[in-house]
């Protein structure tokens, strides 16, 4: 079963869609036991992180989650979804995240508009899991106003102000900042990549 994770807040039903469309089923869960009888677990997320994580305790899936991340069930973190697997965001210093990734999420500074809302560019700097298929330099579509720091398992950024992890792969951890399920057709390349893994 593909489970796409719902806590509350996350973009589900469009993820949902963008899913059906390339011909998987998928059940939206929300339910610790549902979670784990998971074979592969989409994470999109959206809002505040301090409010995700408080979520995520209080539905009890904090801990599944945790368990299926460290026993190699395949994982896609979709925006909040990312910055979930860094120690903290400044977005809510006292929220621990899942600290797979070194850092602090932080907020765009010096930038001319907050949130950033839009098309950009990716600089791929991996083709072998997630970019597979997808030519350099692609436009996906963004909605944020944090941004996680370059951790080396990088295999993907994008610059806005600051250069900032556009996506992330490192075993079965798999994470995009952008929104593939509103990226258009290199955004379904890309979740396709992930159902097909």
């Amino acid at each position: 079963m593909i489970a796409l994770l719902n806590y509350g807040a996350g973009n589900v039903g469009s993820v949902l869609k963008a899913v059906q469309h390339l011909g998987c089923s998928a059940e939206v869960i929300d339910k610790p036991e549902s979670l784990r009888a998971a074979e592969k677990v989409i994470f999109p997320g959206q809002g505040h992180f301090g409010s995700m994580m408080r979520a995520l305790e209080e539905r009890r899936l904090l801990n599944p989650l945790r368990d299926l991340l460290a026993g190699g069930t395949p994982f896609l973190g979709i925006c909040l979804g990312l910055q979930a697997l860094y120690e903290a965001s400044d977005e809510a210093p006292e929220a621990p995240g899942l600290a797979l990734l070194p850092g602090r999420v932080a907020r765009f500074q010096g930038v001319f508009k907050v949130p950033h809302v839009g098309w950009s560019q990716l600089e791929i700097r991996s083709r072998s899991g997630l970019f597979r298929g997808v030519a350099d330099g692609s436009f996906v579509y963004y909605c944020h106003s944090y941004y996680g720091r370059l951790p080396k398992e990088s295999s993907s950024v994008t610059h806005y102000g600051q250069t900032f992890a556009a996506g992330v792969e490192m075993k079965n951890i798999w994470a995009v900042q952008f929104h593939p399920e509103k990226s258009g057709e290199v955004g379904l390349k890309v979740l396709g990549n992930f159902l097909s893994s």
